[in-house]
């Protein structure tokens, strides 16, 4: 399903507007469909959480990195639903669940805006986990941050689009 939504011309904030409601859409289809969960919006703005953090590149017609962030908990519990399993048994595949989501979030974003689909190369998911490190991007561009409520714990999700 097309958004009708075009990467090109138009108002950039505009554009972003639109873009965080495109995001928005597919990070709850994916959860829905991969995980068998629906996601809530926060009532309030959410600290950030970045114990695990998986991040896929866009290369082509849109260029940027798109991110997830969540706690060792909620990867652990992402992981658990995915694969019908415990959370202990879970553990061991959490950080690839984690990519996994960001990818298809990825994915469904790209093929929600018209002419990007086939225009727009994803990278290899990478998941990074511990308790003490600093994302940091390169790219000079807009920024979109989503929060939203995985079981009562906050995940966040980025798109950095590079102008």
């Amino acid at each position: 399903m097309s958004s009708g939504l075009n990467k090109t011309g138009g108002d950039n904030h505009l554009q972003l507007k639109q873009w965080r409601a495109v995001l928005n859409e597919a990070v709850k289809e994916v959860f829905l469909m991969m995980v068998g969960a629906e996601l809530s919006a926060p009532e309030a703005v959410p600290p950030v959480v970045s114990e695990v953090a998986g991040m896929v590149g866009l290369a082509g017609e849109l260029c940027g990195v798109l991110t997830v962030r969540c706690g060792k908990v909620s990867a652990r519990r992402i992981a658990c639903q995915m694969l019908g399993v415990t959370e202990s048994e879970a553990a061991a595949q959490a950080t690839d669940a984690v990519g996994e989501i960001c990818n298809m979030v990825a994915g469904s974003f790209k093929a929600k805006i018209d002419g990007l689909e086939d225009k727009c190369m994803l990278s290899v998911p990478t998941v990074i986990s511990g308790d003490n490190y600093e994302l940091h991007s390169l790219a000079s561009g807009e920024r979109i941050e989503l929060a939203v409520i995985f079981q009562g714990e906050p995940l966040w999700f980025s798109l950095e689009v590079q102008n």
